[in-house]
Parts: C-alpha cells; structure tokens; sequence
C-alpha cells in the first residue's frame, strides 16, 4: 500500500506532514546543509490546484557503471508503461490525450492570449493527472475556455496528428465528453448503496454490474484455502455474447503493445543483476507479464520481497488498487531506485522492533500475529517514477498488498527519501500552519518536530502498520469482505498503528526520537488535517471520496466525537475562526488506540456492516459551513493544495553499441517532459 504525500503547511525546508524520511539525524532539514546544492530549483512552476516540483537524485554518480546501466534499463521499463495508467482511468484519455497534444505541437494561431493559457492549463491538468479526472477528487475536470474556441484550435492544426477525423462523428463525440460535466462525471464512485462498478468511469469494467463482477469472482476463491492470489487484478472485466469474462493484461492480451516493450527492457536488465535473488526476481516478473496468472504475481512478489541485499530495486506492475471502487484491480505503476544506506538507520531500527510492536499493540489477543515475518525497510533515492506514481508520488510504499504473501513471506517498507527532501525543499509562498495553527505553542512544536514526526509516522505506518493484524480462518480478503471500504480502513488502520506508538517511550528508548513532543506534534498535525485543513481539496457541496482523506476524517472525526465527555478535542472560535486544539493527548492515544482495535476486528473477521457504517458516518460527510470557511482562509495564501514531479532524465554514454556510462540530467520544463514521453512512450492505440 502507498502513503501518499500532502503538503500541508507549506513551511520552507521544514514541515512535510504524513512524509517519509530523508536523513537519519532526528534533526529538521535545513537549507545551508543541503548536499545537493542551494542553487537547485525545486519549484518549477504551479498552475490551477497543482504545483510542479523537482527532485534530485543524491548518489547516482556512486553506483558502478554495472549498477547505472540496471538502472537505465529499468528506467525505460518504467516509462513503456506510461500508456496504461491514462487508459486503466478512462477509456477516452488516450483519445483525449493525443487530440490536444496535437494540437500543442501543430497549432498555428496566436499563443499569446488569455484562452490560449486557459487551454495549455487544461492540457497540463490532463498530464498532470493522467487523464481527464482529477488526481486526487476522481472528480471530472473541463477546460476553462468557450466550446467555440476549441473548435478553432481544431481547425487550425494538423487534421492528420488527431487520433480521429475532426470532421466525424467521433470527434464530435470525443468533445462532448471532454466539455459536459454530466458525462462520466467521477472516476470512481464509492458512495453507499448504488452499484460502484456501473456508476465509476474508469476502465476496468465494461458493460457489467457490480453484481455480476462479485459473482464472477466468487467462484475463483472455492475451496482454494488461504493462499489465494489477488484475483481480478491485472484485468478488465467485459459481457461478451451475454457472457461475463476478462481482458487479461499480458503479452498477447490488453495492452500488448507496452508490456511488450516493458519485457524488453526488463530483459536486457535480468543479466546485471547484483544477486542471484534480484536476478529470480526479474526473471519471475517476465514470467508473470507473460503468463498474465495471478499466482505468478505471487509467486514473483515471494520472490522479490526475499531480494533483500541489492542495492538497486524496483517496483513494476498492477499493484495498487485505489482506482477500483471495489478494490480489485491494480493501477500501472513503477518506481525505480537505489538504496540510500545512511537514512536506513532510522527505519531499520523500528523494523526491528517490529514484533515488539505487534506483541505490545491494543488489538484484541486472536487478531496479532504470532511472528511478525520478513520486514525488510529501508529509505530510498528515487530515479524515475511511472504510471499511477507519477506525476503525484506516494512517499512510503509497502509492499507486496496480497495478505497470505505478507504474513508468510514478508514485506518491504520503502520510504522515498529524495522525495520527501524535494518536498521540505520547496519554497512555499505562505504557510497554512501559521493560518491554522490554534497558537504559538502549537506552531512552534510542529516547526520544530514537524518533519521528524511526519517522517516517523510514514515509517511506521508502512513499516508495523499494514504489517500488522491477521484475518482470522475462514475469512475472505478484504477486497471480498469489505469490497468499497476495504482501502479506506486499512489505511486507517496503517495510521492508527503509527499514531498509537508515535506517542510511545519506546521510540525515544530506540533512539528515534528524544522527545514526546514528536508524537506531540503529529497529533496536532493530524487532527487539524483530518478534520479542516483537508478539506482544502474538495469543493464546495461534495462529499470526501479519495480512500486516504476518508480515513483522515474517519480518524480525527471518530476521535473528537468519542472523546467529547472529556473534551479531548474541541473546536474554538477566535476573531470569527475556527480552530481545533487537543487538551488531552494521553486520552487521545487511547481513543486511536481503541478505534485501531476495532477496526483491525472488522478486517479480521470481515464485517462489512461494521466497517461501512464506521465510514459512512466519519468518513464522507463534510460540515458545509466549516468547509467554506477552510476554502476561504486558504484562498487568501495563494498556496497549491497539491504537488508533482518533473521526473529526472537518464542518458546513456554510448562507445560504440555499449553503454559505458549513465548521466542524470534534470529537466526544467513541464510541457516539454511531457510532450517528449509522448513522442517516445506512445505505445498503444486510442482504444485498447
């Protein structure tokens, strides 16, 4: 699973709450000890909700020339899979993609006018969230230019660089969707009691209803015991002849075209393995893309999580399953990367309490596990993202996501390090935490321990939290007992684990942290988050639908409601703003720990009623007067809500057919980056 990134407060080379780590020192970043140079640039630019960054890649220049040339490999693997994640999100994208490309590279009219900005700003949206839906809201975005003004666009550029004739039926189709709200309107649809599958725009199910897809899949699990593979995963689901059947994602099935160039490259990798292990790996991923069987993904992901002592290492595949209203199938994503050694130590220390974590956590007795297999966590130097990481990046990853993998064989808990510095590097031009800070106490706290908290909650909630817990006997997976709600509760329970020993001594007593205040200031962080400044990324009259920010809310909301005859938390008024202070913290680490408790239960048994009614009545709804009142503060600091990367470029040194070197160069330009990955990595047809 991936903790996501959200930049909160905006603070200079400081605060990144819900982060990963980027040193091993307790110590706040801080700019003139910046190694990578106080001459690079990390903001490039920031348009509509969005701000673009840019990372640097510390210690690529340290690899061998072995190691850079794995990495360069990789690197393109990475990229062929670009395609996939625009058309797993929207059958249109691609279509829609390339319509406006074109008309970037070709158009001949003035560029220097007001509604010529408004278009590229949609273009970007579109690059920026792989495709027509926003990142983050799933809900459907439009461009902000007149329906007349596209159409001269249009007809003033090359007619043969549109994937279909201007002229067509098609076309006129094509710009339906794109200008009316109505059509398609959200990505993914989780709201109760309507049929999630039918009522989501994403291209994972085509003419079937939710009914028919539970059904479907119900049959794959019989009598198959514990060991069962993540069914559905790599597929699309289709009626054909009145019949329900899949579209497997493989060589020779969908999306072909790009998996075939991804084997390629993951091919030319597999003889510069450093060990024998990473070279299993990547033979059992190929075997997998081939093959297009789950048990492969399995039987790759064993094999991969026991890859433990290279440095190099990648993520590939169909993995997160975020897009899916019911949480079956995985998005396109990859991450290639090297470990950073010295900012291991950190995390490594927390792995290796991990099962003193599990023996010591509040669940109930039946539901921790006996031993605690297999963590592997380290921080890393991300190189390149891909697909469902990129534009917008996770900063913590935890994989491999299938349970009986997990608990027999382990995991690896990833924090993006190079990232997170990107992040605590950024110049923001205000602060939400001076804005929303409840007083000087508080903000101090958060400035001073911010970036240490947030980095340790990210360690743990990858590391001991999705590590935590077991499904009792019997019990089906959560994609099958908790369908829409099962992404939403486990990542409270990830951060319910973190939240409850954020506050523990034994953190100071293994030397990553010497003070409570830590836990402190994630607590004042984390509430303020979940129940108002969040809510700075939804609109006006929507309910919350992304599964992190329903969690947030579900946390902080369930906190503050139970802990009222103590006032554990309260909201107060001051100059006509609204606040949230927490009086108790003790009380309110026993609260986590009680909602951790329960909702590990609902996982293990498998209570949907119980997990549905936890969501629907802390997770979705929004106080409209509160939310408003959050817009209009935050409009005032002229700050982007949400960030991405411009990704670094690899560029081999060549003699002759052989490469002899890699050079990292980092691009500056948004548009240009992008326009060139479509240029080199258009891969596949419109329609797929």
């Amino acid at each position: 699973m991936k903790q996501r990134y959200l930049l909160l407060f905006g603070l200079a080379a400081s605060v990144a709450l819900n982060s990963s780590c980027n040193n091993a020192s307790t110590e706040k970043v801080k700019e003139e000890e910046n190694p990578q140079g106080e001459d690079f640039e990390y903001v490039a630019e920031q348009f509509a909700d969005l701000q673009v960054l840019r990372y640097k890649v510390p210690g690529f220049e340290d690899l061998t020339p072995q190691q850079k040339e794995l990495v360069y490999y990789l690197y393109e693997a990475a990229l062929c899979g670009r395609d996939i994640i625009y058309d797993q999100k929207y059958k249109h994208n691609l279509a829609i993609r390339k319509t406006v490309e074109n008309i970037v590279n070709t158009y001949s009219g003035n560029k220097e006018t007001e509604d010529w900005n408004n278009f590229m700003v949609y273009v970007k949206r579109i690059w920026f969230s792989n495709g027509i839906h926003h990142h983050y809201s799933n809900g459907k975005f439009l461009p902000e230019i007149p329906k007349p003004y596209f159409a001269e666009l249009v007809a003033a550029s090359d007619p043969k660089g549109f994937p279909m004739a201007p002229e067509s039926s098609e076309f006129a189709v094509l710009v339906e969707i794109m200008f009316d709200p109505t059509i398609d309107a959200k990505i993914v649809n989780q709201a109760a009691n309507i049929d999630n599958v039918a009522q989501s725009a994403n291209n994972f199910y085509e003419g079937v209803t939710q009914k028919e897809v539970d059904n479907y899949y119900a049959k794959f699990s019989e009598g198959k015991g514990t060991k069962i593979p993540e069914y559905g995963l790599n597929s699309k689901v289709v009626k054909e002849n009145g019949v329900v059947t899949e579209r497997i994602w493989k060589v020779g099935g969908m999306y072909t075209q790009a998996i075939e160039k991804i084997v390629f490259w993951l091919e030319k990798a597999i003889p510069l393995s450093e060990t024998p292990e990473q070279k299993e790996s990547l033979e059992k991923l190929v075997a997998y893309y081939r093959s297009g069987d789950v048990n492969d993904w399995d039987i790759y992901n064993t094999a991969w999580v026991q890859d433990v002592k290279s440095q190099v290492d990648v993520v590939n595949g169909f993995i997160e399953v975020y897009l899916d209203a019911i949480g079956k199938k995985g998005s396109f994503e990859s991450v290639v990367s090297f470990k950073d050694m010295k900012a291991t130590e950190r995390i490594k220390a927390i792995s290796e309490q991990a099962q003193w974590f599990e023996d010591n956590s509040p669940l109930i007795e039946e539901h921790k596990k006996a031993e605690v297999k297999g963590i592997e966590a380290k921080v890393i130097t991300v190189v390149v993202e891909s697909g469902d990481a990129a534009p917008t990046t996770p900063i913590g990853i935890n994989l491999p996501n299938n349970n009986w993998v997990r608990e027999e064989k382990g995991s690896k808990s990833v924090s993006l390090g190079n990232i997170v510095h990107a992040y605590n590097m950024a110049k923001a031009k205000g602060s939400t935490l001076d804005e929303f800070g409840v007083n000087e106490k508080v903000i101090k706290r958060i400035k001073e321990h911010g970036a240490l908290s947030s980095d340790l909650h990210t360690d743990m909630h990858e590391v001991i939290g999705h590590a935590s817990g077991k499904i009792n006997p019997g019990v089906g997976t959560p994609d099958q007992t908790l369908k829409q709600y099962a992404s939403c509760l486990e990542e409270a329970r990830a951060d319910l684990v973190a939240l409850y020993y954020i506050m523990d001594p034994k953190l100071i007593e293994i030397g990553v942290m010497n003070t409570l205040d830590v836990g402190r200031a994630e607590y004042d962080g984390y509430i303020m988050n979940g129940l108002m400044t969040q809510l700075t990324r939804i609109k006006i009259g929507d309910e919350i639908e992304e599964a992190h920010m329903r969690n947030r809310q579900l946390v902080a909301k369930w906190a503050y409601e139970k802990g009222k005859g103590d006032n554990v938390i309260e909201f107060i008024k001051r100059d006509g703003k609204t606040y949230v202070q927490i009086n108790d913290y003790n009380k309110l680490r026993t609260l986590f720990g009680e909602l951790l408790r329960e909702i590990q239960r609902i996982k293990s048994e498998g209570d949907f009623a119980a997990g549905q009614a936890l969501v629907e009545t802390y997770g979705v709804k929004v106080d409209q007067e509160l939310h408003t009142e959050v817009l209009e503060r935050y409009a005032k600091l002229n700050l982007a809500p949400y960030s991405g990367f411009i990704q670094p470029k690899l560029v081999p040194v060549m003699e002759g057919d052989k490469i002899v070197d890699v050079k990292v160069e980092y691009p500056t330009d948004f548009t240009q980056q992008m326009l060139e990955y479509s240029k080199n990595y258009s891969l596949l047809p419109s329609y797929n």
